[in-house]
């Protein structure tokens, strides 16, 4: 896409002037109305020297403000660039230090080095709205830092309205629809809500978090919804009439057990599954939520292919590079092939199963040892709401597996017994240890390192040789 256009949230007020655009617990604003706030709020970040290519902080959780100023952003071509409010003072500064960041919005009360912006984010303007260039850079996401250092991950808005059109193709998203935005605007998997309800005229709902989630379902008639199989199973058992407004629920957080599907199949809800990333703008393949594991096809706009068991990916959604002080680097090879570092094959039937991540492998007793393969098992475990297995060390094997359970702690016994009707007895955990209270999940991914360093250090674990936790 090239050339000067309208973003998609003022091309919907155009086509759609009427239609709910935001929903928040004390108001509802229609496209029309939105459209103009966020021409004033554009025009009120110029005036505050706010440069096209500029990067503006935005330290929030998930609120009206946040849309806001990602739109206003793209309107005036400084990039968006949230951060998590959970986060430090210290770290946030680090993070908005390194992609250049000298600006900043919170809603929050911290200490940064940085100047912050005062914004009036209620006036309105007739001003007719700004054309923007689709190709040029648009927002930063960091990336969850799992295994390193947090990166800048940069896109524009052509690669946001491809991932969100190919989004479309599979799971239907239309004018009067409401996706509830239950996952951070500082993860790729929020900010593409935010696109693919723009380019439908649909509804971006931002609820009282103070409530429970079925609570908020059935107050803002949710159609469309993010959430992990754990979610769903508590919904499912305690109040599930929550659901009868639901038209489509993608699922993370791994396997989804086939009961569960088939209670979903008795009150006509599509799920779906799903594979994606931050350097690919969301999802990458899709599919109908099967009990198998698999985690679907690949949607338009992507490529994929396999080397020796690992993902590499490229297509209109490809991120334009990692934003660091000696600019943009892209780290694809020379046929513009990115490397995922997930390991996965397809099935079959051309279904998408994901193995895990190729640097979570460790080797016990000469084998090699994938840990997300025992983790689908484990969370089969009655009343395991998640599982994450890592190295220990040992003399004779040189590491073996442990787990870390969040729920009902399973006995070894009978948990091994299980384990081995689905998988290889070498590959059963040796030790069972309860989840870090301390760690708290943001979103639909769990962070890997940071539960397992907390279990070391509470256990007083020492890392195995070359392992990172």
């Amino acid at each position: 896409m090239t050339g000067l256009s309208l973003s998609p949230l003022h091309q919907a007020a155009v086509e759609a002037p009427n239609a709910l655009a935001v929903c928040t617990p004390d108001r509802q604003i229609s496209y029309a109305e939105l459209s103009r706030r966020i021409s004033a709020l554009a025009a009120s970040l110029t005036e505050q020297g706010i440069k096209p290519g500029e990067v503006v902080g935005v330290i929030s959780s998930n609120r009206l403000e946040m849309l806001m100023l990602y739109w206003a952003c793209v309107d005036t071509g400084a990039l968006f660039c949230p951060v998590s409010p959970k986060f430090p003072a210290a770290q946030i500064d680090a993070l908005l230090n390194s992609c250049g960041a000298v600006r900043y919005w919170s809603s929050c009360k911290q200490e940064l080095t940085n100047y912050p912006l005062t914004l009036n984010f209620d006036a309105h303007t007739e001003q007719p709205p700004a054309t923007v260039d689709f190709i040029r850079p648009a927002n930063i996401i960091f990336t969850s830092g799992s295994s390193g250092t947090p990166k800048a991950v940069v896109h524009n808005l052509a690669q946001h309205v491809a991932s969100a059109t190919g989004s479309a193709s599979l799971i239907a998203l239309h004018q009067g629809d409401r996706w509830l935005a239950s996952l951070p605007l500082f993860h790729i998997g929020g900010l593409a809500i935010l696109n693919r309800c723009a380019l439908a005229r649909a509804s971006v709902v931002f609820a009282d978090t103070s409530q429970p989630l079925a609570q908020q379902l059935l107050t803002h008639h949710i159609s469309h919804l993010s959430l992990v199989a754990t979610q769903l199973q508590r919904l499912l058992n305690q109040a599930p009439d929550s659901l009868k407004y639901i038209k489509a629920l993608l699922l993370g957080g791994g396997a989804i057990a086939q009961p569960l599907l088939d209670r979903l199949d008795e009150s006509g809800i599509a799920a779906f599954t799903s594979y994606g990333m931050t350097e690919m703008a969301s999802q990458i393949t899709t599919g109908k939520a099967l009990g198998n594991g698999s985690s679907g096809n690949l949607l338009p706009g992507r490529e994929l292919t396999l080397r020796d068991g690992v993902i590499w990916v490229r297509g209109d959604t490809l991120f334009m590079g990692y934003l660091s002080n000696v600019g943009l680097n892209r780290e694809t090879d020379e046929e513009g092939w990115f490397c995922t570092k997930d390991r996965g094959y397809w099935d079959d039937a051309g279904h998408l199963h994901i193995c895990g991540r190729s640097d979570n492998m460790f080797v016990c007793g000469g084998e090699n040892l994938q840990p997300e393969e025992l983790e689908v098992v484990l969370k089969q475990l009655p009343d395991v709401e998640d599982a994450l297995v890592f190295a220990l060390t040992d003399e004779e094997f040189g590491c073996l597996p442990a787990a870390i359970i969040k729920g009902r702690m399973p006995v070894q016994a009978d948990a091994d017994e299980f384990v081995c009707r689905h998988i290889a007895r070498f590959k059963r955990p040796r030790a069972y240890f309860p989840w870090p209270e301390e760690v708290t999940q943001t979103g639909l991914k769990t962070n890997r390192n940071q539960v397992v360093d907390a279990v070391r250090q509470r256990e007083g674990l020492a890392k195995p040789f070359g392992i990172v936790s």
